[in-house]
This record gives C-alpha cells, structure tokens and sequence, in this order.
C-alpha cells in the first residue's frame, strides 16, 4: 500500500474519533484499551463532533523541528466531555480567550523532505457558525 494511502485510511488524521464506555457511557479521546472512570475494556468507536471551547492556551516560542515558532496551541474542552490537546489555527494570539468556541479542521502540519509527503492533522479554530443566542 502507498503511504499516502495508508494515512487516507486512518481515521484519527481527518476527523476525531474517541470511545464510548458500554458499561459506565464515559467518552474518553484517544482511543485506549480500557475505560479511565471505570477500566472496562467494553468500548464502542464513537465520531466526536470536533466542536468544543478553549479551556487554556500558551503560544510557544521556542520551535521544534519540523514546525516554526511562533505557534499557539490549546487545551480544548469538547462538547463530549474529553480534552485534547492541539495547535490553533486560523487566529491572532490577542484574539484568543478562554471560553472561545472553536471547531476542528483539517490542516497541513509539515512536508517531509526529500519524498514531499505531506502530513495532515487536526487543528482548531475559531467557531465560524455559532448558534444565535449562545
């Protein structure tokens, strides 16, 4: 199988993807092998909705490789419950607040040279579309 191939069909790099508990219905994110409010190993997939609000936010200065500072990066509280951890996109580091609605999209992370693969990953953005009244 081609590598482009083979992370077109991983699921975890386009969308978010978590577990839901059969027996407690805790949503965790990521995937893992067992339940972390009650360690049952009776989980199902479950799509999370990508939407969620910024719960705390640091803009990193120092780069590593692969990616140029200045980049600003999130702890997200989503909709469903579970955090997670990511860069920020689409946003001026004085325009960030906490409690900001943001939604996940899909975003070119780095090139890998010489080849030119193209890695993919999941960013958060400020909320185009916020419902009337929230």
């Amino acid at each position: 199988m081609q590598l482009p191939r083979f992370h077109r069909l991983r699921s975890a790099y386009y969308h978010l993807e978590g577990q839901a508990c059969s027996a407690c219905g805790a949503v965790q994110f990521p995937a893992r092998r067992s339940c972390l409010a009650c360690r049952s190993e009776e989980l199902e997939r479950r799509p999370l909705s990508g939407r969620g609000t910024v719960f705390s936010y640091s803009e990193a200065v120092a780069g590593f490789e692969g990616f140029a500072p200045p980049h600003l990066m999130a702890l997200i509280e989503l909709e469903e419950g579970p955090m997670v951890a990511a860069q920020l996109s689409d946003v001026e580091p004085e325009e960030i607040e906490i409690g900001m609605e943001v939604e996940m999209v899909t975003r070119r992370i780095r090139e890998l040279a010489p080849q030119g693969y193209i890695v993919y990953g999941y960013r958060f953005r400020p909320r185009l579309e916020v419902e009337a009244g929230r």
